[in-house]
């Protein structure tokens, strides 16, 4: 059985690299909000929140996490957005405290926010992760421009409050939305003085995708290969793997509890596709599907060779 050859870069981080493609690399998610749609938040208050999410952090990088990708706000549908100070006067003593316990952890900061970006990189973060693409704050380009980092640039239908009264597509307009969508965002970000080198993409599952739609995004997966460029699947957690199961389950089971083996099986399927980057809550399970997915492509002779 033939899989997605997964091509092997280098991808330049703020004062390093990561080789990506002879296996999978596990972003471990951090959340420093109250109100994460998955239920980890860790700011239900702030003092205990920091030292709640600074021990998360330091758990996954034990736990064999190769990325932490930090974020302060919420963008789940209905969420209340943040300013810039706000979200930094969470993010920032995490990071912070972070980096002083272990220096050497590659960090990213999930964020939309220039001057949020700005201040993470000054404290020492390694990647921005913009869930808009560059096209939420005019800053952001140049921000990151000016202070060469890793950049993941996620492609997302709309605005989160548009997300539910969108119009709906169908499954054979999915993956060519999304290329389109994704050779924008690179456009730009060439535009602005990104070199290729820097950047990750994120077909952005479960942003301004509805229910089938992402199905029909995992099954097209390896076509986003064309763009030349790295690959990163965020599927944790997401509500349209919870709907697939649900008549299979118990009614008791929570949210994050009902779509974990579905994650499972979602991440193992993102890398037969050919993604590089699973961004996870579960770092346990996406190791051990990590590890059986990277098998089997090693086992079929998929290795993609080097960039």
């Amino acid at each position: 059985m033939a899989f997605a050859p997964r091509p092997r870069f280098v991808w330049q981080l703020r004062s390093r690299s990561l080789e990506l493609g002879e296996h999978t690399r596990l972003m471990a998610i951090i959340n420093v909000t109250p109100d994460s749609f998955s239920g980890d938040g860790h700011l239900i208050n702030p003092a205990a929140g920091q030292k709640l999410a600074l021990a998360a952090a330091v758990d996954a990088l034990d736990g064999g996490a190769d990325i932490l990708d930090l974020g302060a706000e919420s963008t789940r549908p209905n969420a209340t957005p943040l300013s810039s100070t706000e979200e930094q006067a969470r993010l920032l003593p995490v990071l912070e405290a972070l980096l002083r316990e272990r220096p050497a952890a590659v960090v990213s900061v999930d964020t939309y926010h220039a001057a949020t970006a700005q201040a993470a990189l000054d404290a020492g973060a390694e990647i921005v992760n913009d869930v808009s693409g560059l096209t939420w704050d005019e800053d952001m380009g140049g921000t990151v421009a000016a202070r060469p980092c890793g950049l993941v640039l996620m492609q997302t239908r709309g605005r989160p409050s548009e997300w539910a009264s969108q119009p709906r597509l169908r499954e054979e307009e999915v993956i060519p939305t999304v290329f389109a969508g994704l050779m924008e965002q690179l456009s730009l970000a060439e535009s602005m003085g990104i070199a290729d080198e820097r950047i990750v993409i994120d077909p952005g599952f479960g942003f301004g995708k509805r229910g089938r739609e992402n199905f029909a995004l995992l099954a097209g997966l390896s076509r986003l290969h064309e763009l030349g460029r790295p690959l990163l699947a965020g599927l944790s957690r997401k509500g349209f793997l919870g709907e697939a199961v649900s008549g299979l389950q118990p009614s008791s089971l929570n949210p994050a509890e009902a779509r974990r083996i579905p994650t499972v099986a979602a991440n193992a399927g993102a890398i037969l596709a050919g993604a590089h980057v699973l961004r996870v809550h579960d770092l346990q399970a996406a190791r051990e599907a990590a590890a059986v997915a990277d098998a089997i492509l090693a086992a079929s002779g998929d290795d993609g060779g080097d960039e």
